[in-house]
């Protein structure tokens, strides 16, 4: 029988951010849609939206990673998720994104007063990284 397990790899311009062999299934936000794979899954290249990444392990556990773009490279035996930028729920400062969150909606209000599609463009992408962070940091542990 084929190896159920397989490598997952998360870096970000700063540096690795998640590396692990022995992930049985990976969890992902695509632009095309959430995709899941398993090892000797066919090829792919995707391009990834701001979402929570989800990594199963055969005992059950599932490990997550907050991620703010970026593209994922799986050859059926190891997975490169190279991201804008990363956060394993244990390191994202909650109070940080929920400033966020308040200031990106503030920007957003603005924008939208003002008719300012470019600035309520780049607010609503901050929202949706500070929702992100905040949904990974108290799905999984970091309150």
């Amino acid at each position: 029988m084929a190896d159920s397990k397989f490598k997952v790899t998360i870096i970000t311009p700063d540096g690795t951010v998640y590396d692990n062999d022995q992930a049985t299934m990976l969890i992902m936000n695509t632009a095309g849609g959430q995709m899941g794979v398993m090892a000797n899954h066919v090829p792919l290249i995707a391009s990834l939206e701001i979402s929570v990444v989800r990594v199963k392990h055969a005992d059950g556990e599932d490990e997550v990673a907050a991620v703010n773009g970026g593209i994922i490279q799986f050859d059926g035996h190891q997975a490169l998720i190279a991201a804008d930028s990363a956060e394993l729920p244990e390191r994202i400062d909650v109070e940080r994104a929920k400033s966020a969150k308040e200031r990106s909606q503030a920007e957003i209000a603005a924008a939208k007063k003002s008719h300012n599609s470019d600035d309520l463009a780049r607010a609503e992408a901050h929202l949706k990284r500070a929702i992100n962070r905040l949904n990974a940091a108290s799905k999984y542990g970091n309150n």
